[in-house]
């Protein structure tokens, strides 16, 4: 099954990291990316922009904002997809993930969501598979 882990930070306190610590931190990230992926457990990753859009249906208008929709000081900045055979053993992969592991005082986390795809493609999917 797969999961999706979303890695949070600040973007202010982020900001206000040296170029030795930000290396430090990519360096991590790469590290854990690459092995979680030789290994067969991460299927993609990738860092994102601090930047984003929202948009949002108001009285039948596309409304674009600058981003992020929710108020927040913490915003998405990576996207991780990760493989495993059930929940319990997703978490602990995503528990070795650095921004699980360090930059308490950088506001980091992360948040780890199963990927549920809808029924009537999960059983086109099953009967494929059976036909072959």
């Amino acid at each position: 099954m797969k999961y999706m882990l979303l890695a949070y930070g600040n973007e202010e306190k982020f900001n206000q990291m040296s170029k030795d610590e930000l290396a430090e931190v990519g360096e991590k990230c790469e590290r854990f990316d690459a092995e979680m992926q030789a290994a067969g457990e991460v299927t993609w990753a990738g860092s994102l922009d601090w930047s984003s859009k929202s948009m949002r249906l108001k009285d039948g208008k596309l409304i674009v904002t600058d981003g992020p929709f929710a108020e927040t000081k913490e915003v998405v900045g990576g996207v991780v997809i990760i493989e495993a055979p059930d929940f319990d053993a997703a978490v602990k992969l995503a528990s070795l993930h650095p921004a699980a592991r360090m930059g308490e005082e950088l506001g980091w986390g992360i948040e780890l969501r199963p990927i549920n795809f809808c029924p009537a493609i999960r059983e086109a999917a099953s009967n494929v598979r059976r036909q072959e």
